[in-house]
């Protein structure tokens, strides 16, 4: 089996800031996080092949990402960012494309998490730019809150043509041990043939001095039942999720976690699919 990680970050504060790390509890993340640091954590794990993720909206990340992608062979793939809303936004696609490690571009994210409209997904011109991802081939990574899930299904919908991946189970209140509306929310969305689940971030929606397997397992649990291995895919969220844990017990948690289910789905075939890596 090939082992996928289908979500982590890389960012060089030198480059320029990331402004979302404020506050004591992501100091910890306020330093560098490069390839040659997550290189040794994957292969300690099994992990073969990673898809980079977007950390913020400028437009100067994503050719970097693809350049890393080209120069690193752990990266298979490129989850980047571009202003949906933009009227150009097709010939903005097809010119990252082009760009020198285009062919790693797999999909497009936008930190709707960080909207205040729940509906934000909804507007017109982000539909458009939605519209323009499914013609390019990419795919859309969701990143949302509880309260967007119900945005997130009403524009799944409207785009049959487009696949949307839910990053992190769409961030359940782990921590508080409430599951509705999240998890009505989440199953609705997982109804819809053309959604897939990342198996990711559970630590970090948790208590992050205390969490434990079983505090995750009611919401692992939902996202296996709802959206089945086939539409499942491993995830570390490094380096996020080292506030909570190192990169091997997320990936241990996630073998706990899955139990029985087929885990060559879940940790390579569905992203191998999903993300044509």
């Amino acid at each position: 089996m090939t082992v996928v990680d289908a979500h982590h970050h890389v960012w060089d504060l030198s480059v320029r800031d990331q402004d979302w790390i404020t506050g004591p509890v992501l100091q910890p993340l306020r330093r560098n996080f490069t390839v040659a640091d997550l290189a040794p954590e994957a292969r300690a794990a099994g992990v073969d092949r990673t898809v980079l993720v977007q950390t913020i909206t400028v437009p100067e990340e994503t050719p970097e990402f693809l350049a890393l992608a080209a120069e690193h062979e752990l990266i298979a793939g490129v989850v980047g960012w571009t202003d949906l809303t933009r009227p150009d936004v097709a010939e903005e696609l097809a010119r990252l494309r082009e760009l020198p490690g285009g062919q790693y571009l797999k999909g497009i994210r936008h930190q709707v998490q960080g909207e205040p409209d729940p509906e934000w997904l909804l507007r017109a011109e982000v539909r458009r730019g939605l519209a323009a991802v499914a013609d390019t081939g990419l795919v859309y990574d969701l990143v949302v809150l509880p309260n967007q899930l119900p945005a997130c299904v009403k524009t799944a919908e409207a785009l049959p043509q487009l696949t949307f991946v839910l990053d992190h189970l769409g961030k359940p209140p782990i921590a508080s041990g409430e599951r509705e509306p999240w998890e009505t929310a989440v199953r609705s969305l997982a109804a819809l043939s053309n959604t897939v689940c990342k198996f990711s971030g559970m630590v970090t929606e948790a208590d992050l001095a205390s969490w434990t397997v079983d505090d995750l397992r009611p919401y692992a649990d939902v996202v296996l039942d709802a959206f089945g291995p086939d539409r499942l895919m491993f995830g570390s969220d490094w380096p996020v999720c080292t506030l909570a844990a190192s990169y091997g017990q997320v990936f241990a948690t996630a073998e706990q976690l899955l139990g029985p289910f087929d885990r060559t789905r879940v940790f390579e075939a569905t992203a191998t699919r999903v993300y044509g890596l």
